[in-house]
């Protein structure tokens, strides 16, 4: 199937051309077909000769109903521009011409209606030249006439010609469809439908409703008037939606692959053609249609602000409408939809450097480049989907510089706690201002620093100067008196507390027993040979006198020997060791 909307001035015989080739009625409403006046989008469809089928969206002409002509023409890929030989090129076809140029409408054919009520030339080198320079300058021109039928089939030839010619859509591509009816059908539920740009619908599948992300689990689907059990892109599509009452769905609303778009409600733009644009605008896209706030960057590109998020990607083409004025102020294409924010002086000016270089086209390495971490599943909702697994995704530039920054960052820790074993690793990840903590290894990898039981260290055991001194004032008075531990006194002395014990320990200059006591690290080894000439059992008072030691001493001590099982307490408080 293929898609084509229409466009024109009001009253240049749209309908009538639509009702000629489909044998459809696309006035939907009673009070369109009696002021024979279209009001909102009308939908037929026909099959051509070599059996590709067509389906129309006939839009309103009337500068009233603008905004409606824009959610049929919005999706559609290709338009029969319609000119009406009696009139002329009118006010409508400026405004229409200027939303299908934004939106880079490129084909399509230009019909001449009415050609039975005056010539048709005059009105053929007048649209002709309206048309030059736009994206519309090489479409085919065709002349009909509406009531005696003259030119159909030369329309229905060009038409085919022209579908044929159609980019294929992509049918892997994520679902996104834009809304635009929504409406009831009873026993069946809501119904919503729209033109499907690219991907598959299928019965069963689990969609989900931008902005409110509802779910939307997919109960039926009709495309031309029959029911499908899947639809692929180009398509007019009818979806019964299960669970999903009509006020929770409108026009501008989308229906997307769950997990597979990001909406935004901030995004940086290029403008085209570039013009002064005031600061309060409507963007239409698709079916959408959302006040926006326009901040100018640079001489093409600026921020918008929306007063509602859309599911939007890189590349997207939108454009920007004075409703007021009833005037296209801008085309749109969408740079980038997650932005950074500008806060700081100068901000603007350098996002406005940075957009300079941008073009439109998703490109994952770019993307990455220039945030420097990224999900990968962030980058594929913004349509620059990464070869590589995720989730998260570090650019060689940003890693390197988030390594050097890790040493600074574990060397200052290392000058304000010199005793501290490590560094925490959720304060490395903060100091870094990472996204995540599990990136954190491989960022200290990098850096050539340890992570291990969530502290972070370089691997040396050096102790300040300070200590070291006090460390081996206390280690040679061991050396003699092993077990004649310093006093919590003595300790205080030579500016040693529990914190400098538990470094030395770390470095294995010492062993600590508990608070403020510390013996040398090979108390084991000379304290079993000295118990070992001790009649077994022993009493804690005969260990103190082998060990040449006070109780505050051999009572930890004797305790960490059953610990490591060499020795074993017996039940009327005496010991034995373990041979």
């Amino acid at each position: 199937m293929r898609v084509v909307a229409t466009a024109g001035h009001v009253d240049h015989g749209k309908s009538t051309l639509i009702r000629r080739l489909t044998g459809m009625e696309p006035d939907r409403w009673a009070e369109e077909r009696r002021r024979g006046l279209t009001l909102d989008l009308g939908f037929a469809w026909t099959e051509l000769a070599d059996g590709c089928s067509v389906a129309f969206v006939d839009v309103p002409g009337h500068e009233r109903f603008v905004p409606n002509m824009l959610a049929g023409v919005g999706p559609a890929p290709a338009v029969l521009f319609v000119v009406a030989a009696d009139e002329g090129w009118m006010p409508q076809s400026d405004e229409h011409l200027d939303a299908l140029n934004a939106l880079g409408v490129s084909d399509g054919l230009l019909v001449i209606t009415r050609s039975d009520l005056a010539d048709p030339r005059p009105a053929l080198e007048q649209a002709r030249r309206r048309l030059r320079g736009t994206s519309l300058e090489e479409i085919p021109p065709v002349l009909v006439s509406g009531r005696t039928g003259a030119g159909f089939d030369d329309l229905a030839e060009a038409l085919d010609a022209m579908l044929h010619q159609l980019p294929p859509a992509d049918a892997d591509a994520d679902v996104r469809l834009w809304i635009d009816r929504a409406f009831v059908i009873r026993g069946a539920g809501t119904v919503v439908t729209g033109t499907l740009q690219g991907g598959e619908v299928r019965v069963g599948d689990q969609l989900a409703i931008t902005p409110s992300g509802l779910d939307a689990p997919v109960r039926a689907l009709h495309a031309l008037g029959s029911a499908e059990q899947s639809i692929s892109a180009p398509a007019r599509v009818a979806v019964n939606l299960r669970g999903v009452d009509l006020d929770q769905v409108r026009r501008g609303h989308a229906l997307i692959t769950p997990g597979r778009w990001l909406t935004t409600d901030v995004l940086d733009v290029r403008l085209h053609p570039t013009a002064d644009v005031p600061r309060d605008l409507v963007l239409h896209i698709g079916s959408a249609a959302v006040p926006a706030r326009v901040r100018p960057l640079g001489i093409d590109t600026a921020r918008l602000t929306l007063r509602e998020a859309l599911p939007l990607r890189i590349g997207d083409r939108a454009l920007l409408r004075d409703p007021g004025g009833h005037r296209v102020r801008a085309g749109v294409t969408v740079l980038d939809v997650r932005p950074p924010p500008l806060r700081r002086r100068g901000a603007a000016r350098l996002r406005a450097d940075v957009l300079a270089g941008m073009d439109g086209t998703p490109d994952w390495a770019d993307e990455l480049r220039r945030r420097g971490i990224a999900r990968a599943d962030d980058l594929a909702a913004m349509g620059a989907e990464p070869p590589t697994a995720g989730p998260w995704l570090v650019s060689e530039q940003h890693r390197a510089e988030l390594a050097a920054r890790l040493r600074e960052v574990f060397a200052e820790h290392r000058r304000a706690r010199p005793l501290h074993e490590g560094m925490p690793s959720g304060a490395a990840a903060r100091a870094l201002d990472l996204p995540d903590p599990a990136l954190l290894p491989g960022i200290a990898a990098e850096a050539s620093l340890h992570l291990a039981a969530g502290l972070l260290t370089d691997g040396t055991t050096a102790l300040p100067d300070r200590v070291a001194r006090a460390v081996e004032a206390v280690r040679s008075g061991l050396r003699e008196h092993p077990f004649r531990a310093p006093t919590a006194e003595e300790l205080a002395e030579l500016g040693i507390g529990d914190r400098e014990l538990a470094a030395a320990e770390r470095t294995g200059a010492l062993l600590r027993l508990g608070p403020g006591l510390a013996l040398l690290p090979d108390a084991e080894r000379t304290a079993l040979p000295r118990l070992a000439e001790l009649p077994e059992p022993f009493t804690l008072s005969e260990a103190k006198r082998a060990l040449d030691t006070t109780r505050r001493v051999a009572v930890p001590l004797l305790e960490m020997l059953a610990r490591r099982g060499r020795t074993r307490r017996l039940p009327d408080g005496t010991h034995r060791l373990v041979r």
